[in-house]
This record gives C-alpha cells, structure tokens and sequence, in this order.
C-alpha cells in the first residue's frame, strides 16, 4: 500500500440530460430524464471525525447535506482504492437511499497488452518486433534508402568483419521488384504502412504509459431520494502509527502525587487539511489488511475439446469406490477453547475497566454515533481528552475540534493528571554492577490507560532523564528508571556450592541426591546523609530453583525476582538471596569408592545396608575378574605354543632325520601337544566359571535396592 491520504469529495449534482441515470423505486424505474433536476449543489463532503489506530490505519468520516437525486464523486489515488473498495459504508440517514458505486476499472496491464494485434508486453527489440510483424507492409529506411515490402522472415546470419565472425540480424522483405534482404543494424528508422496496426501500436505504447502513471481514480457515490437529507460516508484507510508521548513532574520530597501530563503525535499525511475535525485516539491494534478487489482476476478456463463423434468400441469398467471430500475453514488452526479463552480474557479486562469507580462515577451523556448507534463516552481527568472503551478497545478522544494542515503533524495534549509515585533506586547487577538507577514507582491513579512510550521526568523544576514504560492499565504499577544514581555504592558476589545428601541402590542403579545452593550477596552504600533511600533489586528469578532465603519475594516480572532494601541516611544494608534445587545424579553400582561410602555413613548420607552391598558386589566383579584372567592366561599360553610349534616344524624340514637334533624337535612337539589338550580342558572349565561368575554378579546387580 502506498502512502494514504484522505480522499477528495465533491457531490455533483444529477440532470435531466445526465449520463442516462436510472433510479429504481417500489418495484418501477424512472430514467433519468423524468427525475427532477436539482440545483448544482456543489458541495463537498468534508472530513468531520478521524478515528487513529496503532495497527497502521485510521478510520475517515464525512458528513454532508444533499438534496434529491445526488452523485457525490471522490478523488482516490490508485494505491488507496482497495481499501476504500474493502471498508466503504454509505449511508443516507432521512428516508434516502444508497445506489450502486461506480469506479473506473482497471484490467491487468499484462492482459491490456496481449489484447493488442502487436504484442509488446515484454519489451522486444526490434529484431523480435519485426518478427511480430512477418506479413506486415513496412518501410525500412537505410543509409542507402529506403526499401517497401511486406515482411518474409528475420534470420540470424554470421558476418565476418575485420577477420570475425560476428552474428547480425538480417529481414528479408517482398518487395515489387523481388526479394530483399537488409540488415537490421543498417535500419535507423521504420514505419509500418498498416495504419490499423500502427494505431494498434500506439494505443498499447498510451496502455504503458497510463500503467505507469500514479493517476487518480474516480469513484461516484449514487444517493437517491427526496429532499433534503444528511448523509455520512465512512472508510478505513493507511495512515501513520499515533505516539504516545509523557512528562512526569516530581513533587518535592515527602510531598504526595506527581503530575503526569501525556501528548498524543499525529500526522496528517494526506493531501486534505483537517479543518475542525473529531478525533479519537485508540489503543487497541485491530487486524488490518490489504487485498487487491480493483484490478479485475481472471480464472484460467479448461479448454474442452471440439466433440468428434468416434466409433463405438468395447469398453471395461473399473470397480467403483466410495468418495467423499472436506476440508479446513479459514480459522480452523485455532480452536473453539482458543477462541473461548480469548473471548473470556477480554471480556474479563474490559469488565475490569468498566467497573472501576473512578471511571464510572464520571461518565458523559451518550453521543450519537454513525449508523444510529449510542456509545457512552467516559469523561476522565482535567485533560484535554476523555477516555473510554469502544468496543473491547480503549479510546482517547479529544475534547474539542482539531485542525492539522496537510502534510503537517501535531502534538495534542490527552492528559493532565496527579499520578502515584514513590521515589526508588533500582539495581540489577546485568545492567550496572557499580550503581543502581535512580528511579520511581509509579502508580496509574488517573483512571486512563497509558499506552507504551517515552517518559520524560523532571525534578525540582530540572530536567532529570528519559524513562520508557509500556502499557499501564488504571490501578497498575511500573518502575521508572531515568538516571544512574551515583549516590548510591553497590556490590555483588555470588557463589554455589553442592552437597551430596543422600545415597541409595535402585534396581541396581547407584542414586545420589545431590543438593546445589546459590547464594547472591548484594552490599549497598549510601552518600545521601539527607533522606533515607529505598532499592529495589532485581534478581533473576532461575528456573527449577525454590527461592529459601527470604521467604519471598515482593514481586516477579520478566523473569526476575524483585526485593527492597532499605539504607538509612548515609549507611549501609545487604541483601541475602537464597535459592536450593536438589537434582539426582545416577551412575551404575561398580566401581563406587568404598571409602567414600563409609564417610557418607559417618555424616548420615548412606546406610550401612548400603555399603555392604556394594562391598558385595565388589566381591562378586573380582570373583568374575579372576575367572576372566584365568582364561585370558591360559588363552595366551595357547597361542604362544601354537607359534613355537610352527618355528619347530619349519626347522624339522631342514633337520636331516635320525639324527639327535631331529628327534629333539619331535620329542618337543609331543611335549606340547600334550600341555595343548590340558589347557583345552581347562579352558573350557575357565569360561565356563567366567560366565557363571558374571551371570551371578548381573543377577544380584538387577535386583538390588538398597535404601
């Protein structure tokens, strides 16, 4: 969307000699020509109430008079027409009524272009417009002259220059006297002699020509009846975010209440000044959008074969399933108990406003509103504005007429009010080890809703800083912070520290209980000897951790716990924050220290039970570790044997045979054959302990439990 203004109105009054203007009434019609004629009026719709949202829109209203049959017309900029098309109500309020509104359409450009008989949408150069126009007389003028032909064909041709090979366009023409080819870079000027085409051509280069225009379209507004009668038009369109924007004068100390004074900026971005105009000024961000309802949309359409009778063939049927379809709705992505909470919570907040003494001891007489609806508008405070809610959505609305210039902005004031405060420091270590801000606690005593903005603050009549605040609904609190306080000395130290408190045997898992304590030392310093000070400290507010030391905290926000402090006159204070959180660490039962266990017993940690079962599954793993090494021995003696026999019975094959080293050899390898099938035997006996060993460790370790 582009940048909104307030459109232009101007009613123009119908005549027996207008453009064939037909009014139907009780079941007949009257053309034009038998409706009475009324003056040239001349009017215009003036701008008489402005509604300014913070979602990006603001509400117009135009109020006039007309007599008779009227047409009142309004200037609309191209990118604003949607939303006048979306959001337009039109009412005649004496007995009249609303005919048809009219605009000028507008088709897709793309679609424009392809209507024409030369189809120049996507920019062709000339060699791709004379290919266009193969069949059409054309002149070409050359360096050499002038040639006349209908065009035959355009070609690419390579063309050697300077020892080259260059590619170049060339278009060959009938011509009188026979065939005539010319290049294309040798043309400088053409002309087609078909002056049907021509006009064609021209008619799309104005199509391109008005689609780049930001143009003003004409919309007319048909009001019919007898008479004098008021009539009103109403319309949404883009307009700049409203600001809010406040100043906070301190009372001296120990004095109550402070002076909260709020501005509203506004901007009159439109072409049309706001002469004397009822504003209003709403909180509430309701869902806006564009959507393109001016440019007409076109469906691609299924081109359906010309129906050819065909001969009769045989033809099988497949078997027939069951069908069926559905789908989802717009908001099916939320639920009806999403709905519902929501519906609940706002009707919950505005029931909480409407019900406020403050606010409902001071309501205004009902106004009467667009439509012939009655709104009550609550009267608050000595500003220059009233507050109230319109809807579900809270409203400021300025107390007399506004008149900003076009193209000009305001700050309006919309509140004067005497609101709670309560002189604070504010630390939070994040933000500022050495010093806490100085700050207050404001509290919303004016009745009204404070919208987010800036805050600035002045002290015994001296600018004192900036703050920021967000929405504050009436009773509410918020902490304001301006300035570093550099009267005020502050210092964190933090630690943590984590103790076993418990150990115990589940399902032969071994389970400690471990507790970790965080403990945050916050020291202040006061150099103010004049007034005692009151900090407010910030801590953060960790999850899974219970807060011990103190017992509470005054109030969370953000994450955050808050707590005070007070420091007299130029003294000290400290500040203790606590928290615990137990957690258990599982590991498996082997492999626990049996010393740690028994100093666990000592401190009350674990029982006796306990380390002697874990003593016991000592003996059981070592038991499992003798018979593991047993056969990892005798696993290893066996190979080595297996390698010497190889070495002997290589020497054997270069051993001569009766010989006295030959029958060593053989008296060796017997030797070892022997020790092969003892420990064959004795393997077998080894892992079969090994394993007898393990599955009685893995049997008492499963079910073990163990307090």
């Amino acid at each position: 969307m582009g940048r909104a203004s307030t459109t232009a109105m101007v009613l123009v009054a119908g005549t027996a000699c207008g453009a064939g203007l037909i009014a139907m009434r009780a079941g007949h019609e009257t053309t034009a020509a038998a409706l009475p004629a009324p003056a040239q009026q001349g009017l215009d719709l003036p701008v008489t109430s402005i509604t300014l949202y913070r979602s990006g829109v603001a509400s117009y209203e135009r109020r006039g008079t007309v007599v008779g049959d009227v047409k009142a017309r309004m200037s609309v900029e191209a990118d604003q027409i949607n939303d006048l098309l979306k959001s337009m109500v039109l009412l005649d309020l004496d007995g009249g009524r609303v005919e048809a509104v009219s605009y000028e359409s507008r088709d897709p450009l793309g679609r424009r272009l392809s209507s024409f008989a030369i189809d120049i949408s996507d920019n062709p150069g000339m060699y791709t417009l004379l290919e266009r126009l193969r069949g059409t007389d054309v002149r070409l003028e050359t360096a050499a002259g002038s040639v006349d032909g209908a065009v035959l064909s355009v070609e690419h041709w390579q063309v050697v220059e300077d020892g080259v090979a260059v590619p170049r366009g060339f278009v060959t023409l009938r011509t009188d006297e026979g065939m005539r080819t010319v290049g294309i870079h040798e043309v400088r000027r053409f002309r087609i002699a078909d002056e049907r085409l021509a006009d064609e051509l021209r008619l799309a280069l104005a199509a391109i020509g008005e689609g780049r225009e930001n143009d003003v379209k004409s919309v007319d507004l048909l009001f019919a009846g007898d008479g004098e009668r008021r009539v009103v038009v109403s319309y949404v369109q883009e307009a700049p975010v409203w600001k809010a924007s406040y100043r906070l004068v301190l009372p001296e100390t120990g004095a109550d209440g402070a002076t909260l004074q709020g501005w509203a900026i506004v901007e009159n971005t439109t072409d049309e000044d706001w002469t004397g105009v009822s504003l209003s000024l709403v909180a509430g961000r309701p869902v806006s959008f564009t959507m393109d309802l001016y440019e007409p949309l076109y469906i691609p359409r299924y081109q359906a074969p010309v129906p050819v009778a065909a001969g009769a063939r045989p033809r099988v049927y497949a078997e027939g399933t069951g069908g069926g379809g559905g789908g989802q709705g717009p908001f099916s992505g939320q639920t009806a108990d999403q709905n519902y909470a929501y519906a609940e919570k706002s009707r919950e907040q505005s029931s909480r406003f409407r019900n406020a003494p403050a606010v409902a001891d001071r309501m205004a007489p009902a106004s009467e509103t667009m439509a012939g609806m009655e709104i009550s508008d609550a009267t608050m405070g000595s500003g220059a504005a009233s507050g109230g809610e319109v809807g579900e959505q809270f409203r400021y609305h300025l107390d007399e007429p506004v008149s900003v210039a076009r193209r000009r902005s305001a700050m309006l004031p919309i509140l004067t009010e005497q609101a709670g405060v309560r002189r604070v420091s504010i630390y939070n270590a994040s933000d500022n080890a050495r010093h806490p801000m100085r700050g207050v606690e404001l509290t919303n005593t004016t009745g009204l809703q404070l919208l987010a903005g800036p805050v600035s603050v002045y002290d015994a009549g001296a600018y004192a800083g900036d703050a920021q605040i967000g929405h504050v609904a009436p009773g509410d609190e918020r902490l304001l912070a301006y300035a570093v306080d550099l009267d005020v000395l502050a210092d964190a130290e933090q630690r943590q520290d984590s103790s076993v408190e418990h150990v115990r045997i589940v399902k032969g898992v071994f389970e400690q209980k471990i507790k970790d304590v965080r403990t945050s030392v916050y020291g202040f310093t006061s150099k103010d000897r004049s007034r005692p000070r009151t900090v407010i400290v910030e801590h953060p507010d960790p999850a899974g951790w219970d807060l011990v030391v103190p017992g509470q905290a005054g109030e969370k926000a953000d994450g955050a716990m808050r707590f005070e402090v007070g420091i007299a006159r130029g003294g000290d204070a400290t500040l203790t924050v606590t928290h615990e959180r137990v957690r258990y660490q599982r590991t498996g039962v082997l492999g626990q220290d049996i010393g740690t266990l028994v100093r666990y017993t000592t401190q009350g940690k674990a029982s006796r039970a306990v380390v002697d079962a874990v003593r016991r599954v000592g003996e059981l793993q070592a038991r499992v570790q003798e018979a593991r090494e047993l056969v990892g021995a005798l696993e290893r003696e066996r190979d080595a044997i297996g390698k010497d026999q190889e070495r002997i019975r290589g020497n054997l094959g270069r051993v001569a045979s009766g010989t006295e080293l030959h029958a060593r050899y053989l008296g060796k390898l017997n030797e070892q054959e022997t020790r092969l099938e003892d420990i064959a035997e004795t393997l077998g006996d080894a892992r079969e302990s090994e394993r007898a060993a393990q599955a009685t460790l893995e049997s008492y370790v499963a079910g073990l439990s163990v307090e």
